[in-house]
């Protein structure tokens, strides 16, 4: 498999959940290292510096690198685990599937579970179970067959999941592509630039907590003082039964997505023009999308000091926020090119027309 390949499978199988992002962070690292100055702000986000042609203006590009997960709330006396969940959660995609508790032991396996549905009513199996009546099973028949496997009180939990191609080999399902992708597309656009001139000084983040509340783009954002930002995501594939056109029109294999709004952010218009001129010149297939539920690390970059003129690029992904997302490589392939193309229009008059 090539570079782009391992490069996803490496991220997105690496454990992160927010505020326990060390192993992914680990892995960045290796990714960064090679590629610019390095830093990292005190809760954790990454910041890798690759300077251009001038040292401004300075571009942000940002992707978060936590994943929604949970962690332990409670141990019960009969050996049960029960959860505060990281992140947004659908309760419908969760039982039945396999976590790690990544203890100071090491990582001890479970399951998510409910009542089965032989001893409860039928009205009851017609309804969905909530998180809170759902629990972790490591097999343990007592809490101190937990304790002994070390799980403690706070230790952080994530999915079970690997990283796999699909049957048409342009597919590929994982866990955490929210937001693995756009990690994966900061250091691709990075490796690129080594190779291209560039008007500007980059600056690619790898942020923490962005599920809980943005909160490592609140932090890094303040190291990087960006002049411009782009903030790389996954979207929301709306290629699937029970989506109507006017609810969402976003495709696996369409082209990278372009945000127009979301719930934090009103993109900054003259960047977002430029992004899809800047397609359209290079050939580059894109779609327009908007999420009027859920922000992104945008919400918190484009506030930063008097204001940061900030867009939000995208690859679409299928049942996102679950243990498996599909994303389409087409999609990737073409963001990565759409990202470079557009950094390299980012000169000071440039930069500096977007807020006049």
């Amino acid at each position: 498999m090539d570079s782009t390949f391992n490069l996803l499978k490496n991220l997105t199988e690496a454990n992160g959940v927010s505020g326990f992002e060390a192993p992914i962070r680990a892995v960045v690292r290796e990714y960064f290292k090679d590629l610019g100055e390095l830093t990292q702000d005190k809760i954790g986000s990454l910041i890798c510096k690759k300077t251009g042609s001038v040292s401004s203006p300075r571009v942000m590009l940002a992707g978060h690198m936590d994943e929604i997960g949970f962690l332990v709330k409670q141990i019960t006396k009969d050996g049960f685990i029960k959860f505060i969940p990281l992140g947004g959660w659908f309760d419908q995609v969760m039982l039945g599937h396999r976590v790690v508790i990544q203890t100071k032991k090491g990582d001890v396996v479970g399951v998510l579970g409910a009542k089965p549905p032989h001893l409860i009513s039928a009205d009851e199996r017609s309804k969905m179970v909530p998180k809170k009546d759902m629990y972790i099973d490591i097999g343990a028949t007592s809490l101190e067959e937990v304790e002994a496997a070390g799980v403690q009180l706070g230790d952080p939990i994530v999915p079970r999941a690997d990283f796999l191609p699909l049957a048409n080999g342009k597919t590929y399902m994982s866990k955490a592509f929210d937001d693995r992708v756009g990690v994966a597309l900061v250091v691709s656009a990075l490796q690129e630039l080594q190779r291209l001139d560039h008007p500007n000084t980059v600056f690619g983040a790898a942020t923490v907590m962005e599920e809980v509340g943005l909160r490592g783009a609140t932090t890094s954002v303040r190291v990087v003082d960006p002049d411009v930002a782009i903030v790389l995501e996954s979207d929301i594939a709306g290629d699937v039964p029970g989506i109507k056109p006017e609810e969402s029109s976003i495709k696996l294999g369409a082209g990278p997505t372009i945000l127009i709004y979301e719930a934090r952010t009103i993109p900054n218009s003259k960047l977002r023009d430029m992004a899809i001129e800047t397609a359209k010149a290079e050939g580059i297939r894109y779609q327009i999308s908007n999420v009027e539920a859920g922000g992104t690390d945008a919400g918190a970059i484009h506030l930063h000091g008097i204001g940061v003129p900030s867009i939000v690029l995208g690859v679409a992904a299928r049942h996102i926020h679950s243990h498996s997302s599909i994303i389409h490589r087409d999609d990737y392939d073409q963001a990565v090119k759409l990202l470079v193309a557009l950094v390299r229009k980012l000169d000071a008059p440039t930069v500096a027309s977007l807020t006049e």
